[in-house]
């Protein structure tokens, strides 16, 4: 059965955590913080790695793309033997390849060569975030999972504020494969921090399951509420990641922004949603994950509509329009985390984490190709048609509203 209930008024949350689920939401942040920040350290490096490597936009929508097919796939794969395993033995496994892939992500010296180690990084990557999803689910009782989810998506944040901006002066300082041999370093903390420290998540193991690997993953795909909430996380996603791999770009080259500044953006930006991803957590948690979600969905398609169209501007008013546009990107994904954690029954929490994640990592991939081949790059190095990927993200903004409300209809 679910554990999402409709109800007139949310439950009021426990006072505070455990000592050991504090340690337990600061380990799961840093994993999120050091996966994320391998994703998004692209995105900022595409400015430096298209001319140091000659990639055209196609080229490098396509590096990008690569991650999240292959972390698409590695999800679909996993999903059938996710709830058949001790989540901290499945999370240690799935990290260490993902270390060794960024690692080979440093060592590239070719598109080729960057290609293969981006497949590797997300078969590996790809499967951590929804490990990650479903021991917060087994770890924290629904009336905490708002304050949970936007710790973790605060882990985001924290790679803008910390991770990227030191990325980028890596990069600037000496050359792109530098931010990458630094996230290894960085990461070899991380695992070994689980390792030592974290406790076996085996409480799903003792829920009977005599199904096959298969007939366990037909069994999750095959309820019409679980399509229903993979739809909404593949659209979701769409967008964003149509935006994400020309920002830097974009910010360069279109709004006049100096590359030696662009740190900067990411800074502040990450700053501001350090504050914003918890303060929506705990608005969730005490308001309901509906209302919110729908702010942040308004709060978005009018910041996407300005970013997206910005001409020559100034530092400050890129600046303060990342802000506001983050701010309304978080207010939707951190409600809809909480929503979709409660949907699966526990013992099918692994299998359906690891399928939502594929879904989202291969509709995400799909974005990032299709992006590639709308945007194109003028002589002067300007980007066009970007505009048009903005429509799509609020496109997809407007049909999620919709269907966000009817899952959250449903009785069961």
């Amino acid at each position: 059965m679910s554990e999402t209930k409709p109800s007139a008024k949310p439950a009021a949350p426990p006072a505070a955590f455990t000592p050991y689920q504090r340690f337990a939401t600061a380990l799961l942040t840093l994993l999120q913080f050091a996966v994320i920040l391998d994703f998004m350290i692209m995105s900022p490096l595409g400015a430096l790695i298209m001319p140091a490597m000659g990639m055209t936009t196609q080229q490098f929508g396509l590096v990008v793309s690569a991650y999240a097919f292959s972390a698409g796939a590695a999800g679909l794969l996993t999903a059938g033997f996710a709830d058949r395993f001790d989540r901290k033995r499945l999370l240690l496994f799935f990290y260490s390849g993902f270390l060794l892939g960024t690692l080979w992500c440093g060592l590239a010296t070719s598109f080729e060569s960057l290609l293969l180690a981006r497949i590797v990084t997300g078969l590996f990557g790809g499967v951590i975030g929804s490990i990650v999803m479903a021991i917060a689910a087994d770890l924290f009782e629904p009336a905490l999972r708002g304050r949970v989810m936007g710790l973790l998506q605060g882990g985001f944040a924290a790679s803008q504020v910390l991770g990227l901006p030191f990325g980028l002066y890596l990069a600037t300082r000496w050359d792109w494969h530098t931010p990458f041999f630094a996230l290894v370093a960085f990461g070899v903390v991380g695992g070994g921090l689980i390792a030592w420290r974290m406790r076996p998540v085996t409480a799903h193991l003792a829920l009977k399951n005599d199904r096959s690997a298969f007939g366990h993953l037909w069994h999750t795909v095959a309820q019409k509420r679980h399509l229903h909430a993979f739809a909404i996380t593949a659209l979701l996603t769409t967008g964003g990641f149509m935006i994400m791999p020309f920002a830097s770009a974009f910010s360069v080259h279109n709004v006049g922004i100096d590359l030696q500044h662009l740190p900067v953006v990411y800074l502040v930006t990450g700053i501001s949603t350090m504050f914003v991803a918890p303060l929506v957590g705990r608005l969730s948690d005490r308001l309901g994950p509906l209302p919110v979600f729908y702010v942040g969905s308004a709060i978005t398609i009018v910041m996407v509509a300005i970013y997206t169209r910005l001409g020559p501007s100034s530092l400050t008013t890129l600046i303060v329009i990342n802000v506001v546009m983050f701010a309304g990107i978080f207010s939707r994904m951190v409600p809809w985390q909480v929503i979709v954690t409660g949907i699966p029954a526990p013992e099918q929490r692994g299998a359906f984490t690891a399928i939502n994640a594929a879904l989202q990592q291969l509709a995400g991939g799909l974005a990032a190709l299709v992006s590639g081949h709308i945007v194109t790059m003028g002589a002067d190095g300007r980007l066009e048609h970007f505009p048009w990927v903005g429509n799509v993200l609020i496109g997809t903004t407007l049909i999620v509203c919709v269907l966000i409300w009817a899952i959250k209809r449903d009785p069961r």
